[in-house]
């Protein structure tokens, strides 16, 4: 059964990065094709997809143009763009924990990625110290 009224998209459901990917997906393009495409390395496109770091705003409305999205929609969910993935089929079901669940997870990786961030650079300063004495 396919729930037309879910948008699968939207602000409360996806990331920048989850439609970013998605558009991606749905333009029958690689990482490496899309990267290539917007001039950037395949390693910043992922930090894209994965919300990682945000794209400038050339490469924002080039995306857009490539992947034939609004920027609005890719910025927020909203405006043109695509409602839900190719060939996904919405089965009736409350998805909500699992989003929130996913989320939870995606900011505790953040969270960690820059406590580990923050560590490293202590024990620069602490390696930098040690030797100078």
């Amino acid at each position: 059964m396919t729930d037309l009224g879910y948008d699968w998209y939207g602000p409360d459901a996806a990331t920048f990065g989850d439609r970013v990917a998605g558009a991606r997906e749905v333009a029958a393009m690689t990482q490496a094709q899309l990267a290539r495409r917007l001039g950037v390395k395949k390693a910043t496109l992922l930090g894209w997809e994965q919300d990682l770091s945000e794209p400038r705003a050339n490469k924002l409305s080039m995306m857009a143009g490539v992947l034939n999205v609004s920027m609005a929609w890719l910025i927020t969910g909203e405006g043109e763009g695509m409602s839900q993935p190719a060939d996904e089929i919405i089965v009736a079901g409350d998805f909500s924990e699992i989003l929130a669940e996913l989320r939870d997870i995606r900011n505790d990786m953040r969270s960690s990625a820059e406590r580990t961030g923050r560590l490293e650079k202590k024990l620069r300063l602490l390696l930098e110290r040690g030797g100078q004495a």
